[in-house]
This record gives C-alpha cells, sequence and structure tokens, in this order.
C-alpha cells in the first residue's frame, strides 16, 4: 500500500501561513528530496492556487536561484488532484479534480501501486488525519515566533489521540528543523 505523506511548513508558534514564515534553499531542498519519492500529490483548492501555476512556471521559465528549479522541475513532474467543489476545469494537464467519495477515492488511490501520495496545506490534511489516511508526516519548524495567522491542526477534531513516532530530525542549515514521524 502506498504511503500518504503530509508536509507543512510551520513557524515555532504553530503558525503554517507561508507569507510569514518565508522559504530558504535547504527547505527546497528538503521538500524536493521528499517529492522525488512522491508520484502523486494532494490538495485543497487554496493549496493548489498556491503552487499553481507558479511552479509550473518556474520549472518552464527557468530561475537564478537553483533550489527553486530543482524544486520547480521535480514539483512540476509529479500529477495532482485538487479536492473542490467549486473548481470546474484546470488548466493544468497533470491535474484532476476531486470533488466527491474523497475518503473512498483516496483510499483506492493508496491501495494503487506506485510511490508516495503526498498532501500540503492545512483544511483537507486535517479531514485526512480525522479519517486516519495519514502515515507519515513532515514539519519543518522554522525559528520564528510570528503571533497571528493560521494555525496547523486548528481546524481537527479527533476522537482519541493518534501516537507517532519519530523517525528522524534533521537541522538544516537555516536554523530550520525537519521532523519526520509516523504513524505508531
Amino acid at each position: 500500500m502506498r504511503k500518504l505523506i503530509y508536509g507543512s511548513n510551520i513557524s515555532m508558534d504553530g503558525c503554517c501561513d507561508h507569507t510569514k514564515i518565508g522559504g530558504k534553499e535547504d527547505i527546497l531542498n528538503y521538500f524536493r528530496e521528499l517529492f522525488e519519492e512522491v508520484d502523486l500529490i494532494i490538495y485543497g483548492r487554496q493549496t493548489y492556487e498556491l503552487m499553481y501555476p507558479f511552479w509550473p512556471e518556474v520549472a518552464q521559465k527557468g530561475s537564478d536561484n537553483a533550489a527553486e528549479y530543482a524544486f520547480a522541475k521535480v514539483f512540476s513532474a509529479i500529477d495532482n488532484i485538487v479536492v473542490s467543489s467549486s473548481l470546474e476545469s484546470v488548466e493544468n494537464e497533470r491535474t484532476s479534480i476531486l470533488s466527491d467519495n474523497i475518503k473512498e477515492e483516496i483510499l483506492r488511490l493508496k491501495q494503487q501501486p506506485g510511490k508516495a501520495i503526498s498532501t500540503g496545506g492545512v483544511t483537507l490534511p486535517a479531514q485526512l488525519i480525522e479519517w486516519d489516511l495519514v502515515d507519515e508526516f513532515h514539519i519543518v519548524v522554522h525559528p520564528v515566533i510570528v503571533g497571528e495567522g493560521r494555525r496547523l491542526f486548528s481546524e481537527m477534531s479527533l476522537p482519541e489521540n493518534r501516537n507517532l513516532k519519530l523517525v528522524s530530525t534533521t537541522t538544516l542549515s537555516s536554523g530550520c528543523v525537519a521532523l519526520r514521524y509516523e504513524r505508531d
């Protein structure tokens, strides 16, 4: 069975708003390496619209930043599903829309052969965690306190604790700490 991996950047106080915590080359390299092990990305509409068309355009036009360009090339080669009840079409040929039977469809995708499946954002991953579909968590903690913004997992309600096992920690050159957890 394929793993469903959740990846996110957060501040020390749990904010996951990318405009407040920024990004650095080592973080792009970390997520590029993660995406090299993935052949499908599932996003909610808001996160999808943050990623597209930005990264495919960087992959197509190039970038002076080698880490940004390398990330964009890997990211743009992966198929995507956007979970949305409001989108009727997407311009990206590698993307399809999922609007019904989300839990069942993701369970079906996990049972297909292939590499891991990735997800990111807040609302959709919270739902996937509630349904107990996420197998692995990659959380990159930034050494900053922002004081406001959307919080990781604040929209989730679990009937009981989900215990995780810390598999690895990596301190990046920017001072960020990448934590990798698996379901216990």
